[in-house]
């Protein structure tokens, strides 16, 4: 007992600390290991089945609103405009052609051309009271979001249109669902319509006097009129054009939930289309900037998203990213004007 005792009584003088073979002069490189050795869930974002075809056609798909609804920003955002209710226009328009084809029972081309048609009367409505009432687009397109949603739901009642029901009447009503497999890569009608909308978009923009005019008019409004360039019609009809296009994103949201419901109206749509554009490089202090870029911010939004859902991340990480993302994205914008000056 005595020998035991005074064993014990020399560990008592002892170094307690436990062994490490951390070195903690890690290399950015072997850091980067260490996590994906800790985190295998990480592993696939950069490799695997992250860039797998099947992976970046579902991004693609995912994103192919989201796109549509950022061309239709973009031409605003190009005039030192926003348009806060392109969301909304989206839905009502939507909610028009379900139940002009499924409850009226008129012929399905009739109800989709008149969702375009009620999208572009509200584009139309914000364009006339920011170009010829001289009032700010973003106070015009927040009072018009609050009016177009509460109309939304007043008009259908928020009564959801089921997706069996357009199946069954209104197939039309689904087309942009199609897809097709080119490679291995499946791709639907709705992403070949958000590429062409994106590219034709891009050749007005860039080739013709119309498109020339609207960043004349973002750049300096002053000078497009002095120049002789009718600012008021110019403006106009950008947000017109917006609208029907959000008509467009409209059809394509059918096809891709599948049912018409009033109720995602609520959604962030608005946000998503924001970001898309801010990301992408267009200004928003308008002028400058590529539509093409929009269609990059885009997938690059559909990319972060995908990641945190690979990664089963709570899905507010993705709104905070969101958030991170624009600020970043004006910061930068406002750090090269003033290069630029």
């Amino acid at each position: 007992m005595t020998g035991t005792q005074e064993f014990e009584s020399v560990l008592e003088g002892s170094d307690k600390n436990v062994v490490s073979f951390e070195n903690q002069n890690l290399s950015l490189l072997k850091r980067a290991q260490h996590f994906l050795h800790s985190t295998p869930a990480a592993v696939p974002l950069i490799g695997g089945r992250f860039f797998s075809s099947y992976t970046l056609t579902l991004i693609l798909q995912q994103i192919a609103i989201v796109g549509i609804l950022g061309a239709a920003q973009t031409l605003v955002i190009l005039t030192a405009g926003i348009d806060l209710s392109i969301g909304v226009i989206m839905v009502i328009s939507s909610v028009i052609m379900g139940n002009v084809a499924i409850t009226y029972g008129i012929p399905t081309p009739i109800a989709v051309v008149a969702g375009m048609i009620v999208g572009g009367l509200c584009g139309l409505l914000n364009g006339f009271l920011v170009a010829y009432m001289k009032l700010p687009p973003f106070i015009v397109t927040l009072g018009t979001w609050n009016i177009v949603m509460a109309t939304n739901f007043i008009y259908s009642a928020n009564e959801t249109l089921r997706d069996t029901d357009v199946d069954e009447k209104a197939p039309l009503l689904h087309l942009f669902a199609a897809s097709f497999k080119l490679g291995n890569a499946v791709l639907t009608l709705g992403v070949v319509a958000m590429v062409l909308l994106v590219l034709l978009l891009w050749y007005v923009l860039n080739h013709t006097a119309w498109g020339r005019h609207v960043y004349a008019v973002g750049d300096d409004p002053e000078a497009a009129k002095l120049s002789g360039i009718q600012t008021k019609k110019v403006l106009l009809t950008v947000y017109a054009v917006s609208g029907v296009i959000a008509g467009l994103a409209a059809w394509v949201s059918i096809g891709r939930n599948g049912s018409v419901s009033p109720s995602s109206a609520v959604t962030d749509f608005n946000l998503q289309a924001i970001t898309a554009t801010v990301i992408g490089g267009i200004s928003l202090f308008g002028g400058r900037g590529s539509i093409l870029g929009t269609l990059f911010g885009a997938m690059i939004v559909g990319v972060v998203s995908m990641g945190l859902n690979m990664l089963g991340a709570d899905p507010q990480w993705k709104v905070l990213l969101t958030g991170v993302l624009i600020i970043a994205a004006v910061a930068i914008d406002q750090w090269i004007r003033k290069v630029s000056v």
